[in-house]
């Protein structure tokens, strides 16, 4: 039996239904949504929990203007609710008439921009918050087996490395063969894969639509609109860049990253710690756990990477109101940084700037510069200290 790890949401999602009638909680499948909603209603004597996956619950909305209204006194929970999308200009109703706060819960495994009915129907209504796999924050375990199996949590919590990374290769074939066409995507399944896997071997990288789309034999932007499905399924995290009126030629193309870990090692058949460590990509797959803990963590701040034609580089640009903050991602336990980056900071007239690596304490690099492990970097952010 799998042991259950708390989540750092849920305390904001149950202050947020006492001050709203419809909260959502979107993310991957399979990150805990299910699980954390079941923490959440059991604690209301009266709720609802219906599961669009299963016939029976679903059998029960064959009218759900009637079903609805007969649980109006409850916390009603829907989850896989993008299976039945027409069903959010009847939640807005129910909300209007009801005019209480905390009636409904919902849950999806898209982001609210697929999710349209929801912003069109529930505006000023309803409360999004995007649920992640676990956060290393969540599970306060070895920063090796979290980085080599990700945050899913039946990959993490698994009894073996080599059993988790079969729950990894499992997911991923059905998230492309059923998870998609369920969301209305009817790409093959084949052409999609090609495409995850080659991203993974780029991944950190500047994309470059024009060369991986000749490589699958489709145009820019049929490659780009498979790119944003990946995105908004929670799969990919495509990070803009930092746009400046500098002069100097500055890299216009975001970069793309395979937002878990485990997902990304999987991509790249590497099964252990060993198989990571002498990969290409073992800097990579550390600048993604990075960039993950660190945007989770934070709220209301902009996020970017910053280069310039001529290789100077930023991996993240944080910036909220005045504060702007510089965050590269070193492997390892020695970190060092280059005369590029020196450059890219002077560039940009960055005073607070962070290398986030492997070790175990803060400690000053020089000339402005600290060193921390990424949880401590984020623990500075949000406190709100410079």
């Amino acid at each position: 039996m799998q042991r259950l790890i708390p989540r750092n949401l849920e305390s904001k999602i149950r202050a947020k239904l006492a001050t709203v009638p419809v909260v959502a909680i979107v993310g991957p499948r399979q990150c805990g949504k299910s699980t954390l909603a079941k923490m959440i209603v059991r604690d209301f004597s009266n709720h609802v929990f219906l599961d669009l996956e299963k016939p029976s619950h679903l059998n029960r909305l064959r009218d759900p203007e009637a079903y609805l209204e007969s649980q109006r006194e409850k916390l009603i929970c829907i989850d896989e609710i993008q299976n039945i999308p027409e069903i959010f200009p009847l939640l807005r109703s129910l909300v209007d008439d009801n005019e209480r706060n905390g009636q409904f819960l919902i849950l999806g495994s898209a982001s609210p921009a697929l999710l349209q009915q929801s912003s069109e129907s529930l505006a000023g209504r309803i409360a999004y918050f995007e649920l992640t796999p676990f956060l290393f924050s969540e599970v306060n375990g070895n920063i090796a087996d979290y980085w080599l199996r990700g945050g899913f949590p039946r990959s993490y919590l698994a009894q073996s490395d080599a059993e988790s990374f079969e729950w990894r290769e499992q997911f991923i074939q059905t998230f492309l063969q059923r998870d998609l066409g369920n969301l209305g995507f009817h790409i093959p399944a084949k052409m999609l894969y090609r495409l995850w896997r080659m991203l993974a071997h780029v991944q950190g990288q500047v994309l470059n639509g024009s060369k991986i789309g000749s490589a699958l034999g489709v145009s820019h932007h049929t490659l780009r609109r498979y790119v944003d499905i990946l995105e908004q399924t929670f799969m990919l995290r495509v990070l803009p860049p930092f746009e400046i009126n500098l002069k100097k030629r500055l890299i216009k193309s975001p970069k793309v990253y395979i937002r878990d870990t485990g997902i990304l090692h999987t991509l790249l058949n590497l099964e252990t710690m060993d198989d990571l460590y002498s990969h290409p990509e073992f800097g990579s797959s550390w600048e993604t756990l990075v960039i993950e803990q660190i945007l989770a963590g934070l709220t209301r701040w902009e996020s970017f990477f910053f280069r310039t034609a001529s290789g100077n580089e930023i991996d993240l640009i944080l910036q909220k109101g005045t504060r702007r903050v510089a965050i590269e991602a070193k492997a390892s336990r020695t970190p060092q940084v280059g005369k590029g980056f020196k450059q890219a900071l002077r560039d940009l007239e960055i005073r607070e700037t962070w290398i986030a690596a492997p070790v175990d304490e803060v400690y000053p690099y020089g000339e402005g510069i600290m060193v921390g492990p990424p949880m401590e970097i984020l623990k500075h952010l949000k406190s709100g200290k410079e």
